[in-house]
């Protein structure tokens, strides 16, 4: 029976193998807590604003967002405040970005492009972390759960503010 630092260090392994050297990721991880990974070549990510994100679970708490996101997507989702305001970025398979079609809202992010990747242990703010870690290696969000989440927060935010 694996324990969790076992599966902790095999999910870390298949993360690091996104990176074509994947010391490296190991390095930056060591280093910085978040290691910047290319997509396209193990998984992508749907970069979602928060505002959706909130929108669709309800709520702004990190913990309940956390709770409902890991119930919605069964995968995992990293969470960003740094860049662009509250970002979650929902990893889903890399080939399912090929024909992801709510670019306007939640963009895909695959081919020439990198994502900051919290060290496993990194699951609570500051800085990038795991809102939702993976639960296994190769654990991934499926491309309909985040349509369905992102598709929710769309319909809650077209609503008329209450008076």
């Amino acid at each position: 029976m694996l324990t969790p630092t076992d599966m902790d260090r095999l999910i870390s392994e298949w993360l690091a193998q996104a990176n074509p050297a994947p010391q490296q990721a190991f390095t930056e991880w060591t280093d910085q807590g978040v290691a910047l990974l290319p997509l396209g070549k193990l998984f992508a990510a749907i970069r979602i604003p928060g505002d959706l994100v909130y929108a669709a679970v309800g709520g702004e708490e990190s913990e309940q967002v956390a709770d409902i996101l890991r119930m919605w997507l069964r995968g995992p989702v990293i969470h960003d405040h740094r860049s662009m305001g509250p970002t979650y970025y929902a990893l889903i398979q890399w080939h399912a970005g090929l024909v992801w079609d709510y670019g306007e809202v939640a963009p895909c992010l695959h081919g020439d492009t990198y994502l900051g990747v919290p060290r496993i242990d990194r699951r609570e703010p500051p800085g990038t972390y795991w809102a939702v870690p993976p639960r296994f290696e190769g654990n991934l969000c499926r491309p309909q759960a985040v349509r369905e989440l992102i598709d929710a927060g769309r319909r809650q935010l077209a609503l008329p503010a209450s008076a």
